[in-house]
């Protein structure tokens, strides 16, 4: 297919970043938007469609990148897919249900739950 993988290893970095700028865009409105209304309902719906078509995107170009590296790097390309995508799905799990736990703060405790440097400070 590719020797070596550029290609896909650029279209990983591209997907990535242009659905990361998508994901921090959304994400950023609809918490502006929560905080004009202080309404439950607006935390409750980011995490549908519209934040889940680009987070996928991100998911998918960091698959890419972690293939693309594995395979440059003397791993066989099947053998590069299937790690990469055991660690991207992983990590993009792991980070989706973090993302959850932080609205889910912001919601109950306001913008002020989230202050580390108000934690450091008690301590």
């Amino acid at each position: 297919m590719f020797d070596p993988p550029i290609v896909l290893l650029l279209a990983g970095i591209f997907m990535g970043l242009t659905s990361g700028k998508a994901f921090e865009a959304t994400l950023k409105q609809s918490v502006q938007e929560w905080n004009r209304s202080h309404s439950t309902r607006v935390l409750s719906q980011l995490r549908g469609p519209q934040l889940q078509l680009p987070y996928l995107g991100i998911s998918i170009g960091i698959w890419l990148f972690l293939m693309a590296g594995l395979w440059t790097y003397g791993f066989g390309a099947g053998l590069s897919m299937v790690i990469a995508f055991g660690l991207t799905i992983a990590t993009a799990l792991l980070v989706w249900y973090q993302l959850g736990k932080v609205l889910t703060i912001l919601s109950t405790g306001g913008s002020r739950a989230l202050d580390l440097d108000a934690l450091e400070a008690k301590e």
